[in-house]
């Protein structure tokens, strides 16, 4: 899981741990000078100390030899060296700290885009990602040795910054039933996603969190895609509404909603047929199932191993029919991360769930900080 992006990131931060041991080695090498000028330094103020005692005795002496008491130039000097002076940041601390300029973060930065290229993070991603981290890090002063500390952080939230909030499924379900029955959830996406067994694993968590359900076999079109379902519906031991292959499924989920009406479920979960988002017919198809069915909620249903692919189908699926929420399903064979890390800031929707296996209770709740996390552990 998220294995190759993991190497890739492991190797950035190498070549930061490597130019910080390059600039210790260039502080030790001052501080045996910085010592040595110390040294002068101190022999040169005893002189001085040494002037300044007669220079004060001649000034004394002068000074009550004259009527006018005017100043002498070597009073001047005098006062001059006894005023206070703007304190500096000793040599030793300056070489230990440097600011970030922009010579070297756009370093990192290229650096960067090519390993999120790699990984299948979209470019708007990347572009964003980029711009959090310059503004981040750009002019900050930083101890040298902890440079790559400041870098890891600053990609960690700049990451951050991409995802939209994800909501507690089951809780929003739990609020909204107080007020109306049924809750109606329509799910969609690409053929061979893992959506009908993603419908599977939500109507198990649902089940497993007090909350009645009812599917509705809208998938009128794939083969199989009804007897798929339903042997799903009789593992849970669940209501599955259905039709004949080719029948309306607009009807199908008008259907199933006015079961779950009179028998006082508190959800239903619509399966539709997996469709390309380039498919004119199937999208209008889509969209009649959403005006008659009118879902509470839109999920989409994609692979995070497909990269850049799931990406554009989601944003598609968005401008067609609208999306609420994102599952990314095979998130536990997925290597590279792009997907997960893109979706979110593209669409700007949630993802809420990971699917991460066939089981019914192989599905991960969608948490930002674990996500990272796991990203950038050693």
């Amino acid at each position: 899981m998220l294995g190759f992006l993991k190497q890739k990131l492991k190797s950035f931060f190498q070549k930061r741990k490597e130019e910080v041991k390059q600039i210790e080695e260039e502080i030790k090498e001052e501080k045996t000078k910085e010592e040595k000028i110390e040294e002068k330094k101190q022999e040169e103020k005893t002189k001085k100390t040494e002037k300044e005692k007669d220079t004060k005795e001649i000034i004394e002496k002068k000074k009550s030899g004259e009527k006018e008491k005017e100043k002498t130039i070597a009073e001047i000097k005098l006062e001059e060296k006894e005023k206070p002076k703007e304190k500096k940041r000793p040599l030793l601390a300056r070489l230990k700290y440097t600011k970030i300029s922009e010579e070297v973060i756009d370093k990192w930065l290229n650096e960067l885009e090519l390993i999120l290229l790699q990984s299948n993070v979209g470019i708007e991603a990347i572009d964003k990602i980029k711009e959090n981290v310059k503004q981040q890090l750009l002019g900050k002063e930083v101890e040298k040795n902890k440079i790559e500390e400041e870098i890891k952080q600053g990609l960690k939230q700049a990451i951050k910054e991409l995802f939209a909030e994800p909501f507690d499924l089951v809780e929003l379900i739990k609020e909204k039933i107080k007020h109306k029955k049924p809750f109606v959830i329509v799910f969609f996406g690409i053929n061979g996603s893992g959506k009908t067994t993603t419908i599977a694993k939500i109507a198990k968590l649902l089940q497993d969190n007090g909350i009645t359900c009812v599917l509705a076999a809208s998938d009128t079109f794939r083969a199989a895609s009804i007897e798929q379902l339903q042997k799903h519906a009789e593992a849970l031991n669940i209501k599955m509404i259905k039709h004949n292959y080719g029948a309306d499924p607009a009807a199908v989920a008008f259907d199933a909603i006015k079961h779950a009406e009179t028998k006082g479920k508190d959800v239903v979960l619509i399966d539709t047929a997996g469709r390309m988002h380039t498919q004119a017919n199937l999208m209008e198809e889509m969209k009649k199932i959403c005006r008659v069915a009118k879902p509470d909620l839109h999920i989409f249903v994609g692979e995070a191993i497909t990269g850049n692919d799931v990406i554009e189908q989601a944003k598609r699926f968005n401008e067609q029919v609208g999306i609420d929420a994102i599952i990314l399903t095979k998130f536990d064979v997925d290597e590279k991360g792009g997907a997960a890390i893109s979706i979110s800031y593209i669409t700007g929707k949630p993802i809420i769930f990971f699917g991460t296996g066939q089981k019914y209770e192989d599905l991960e709740k969608f948490n930002v900080e674990n996500f990272i996390n796991k990203l950038f552990e050693e």
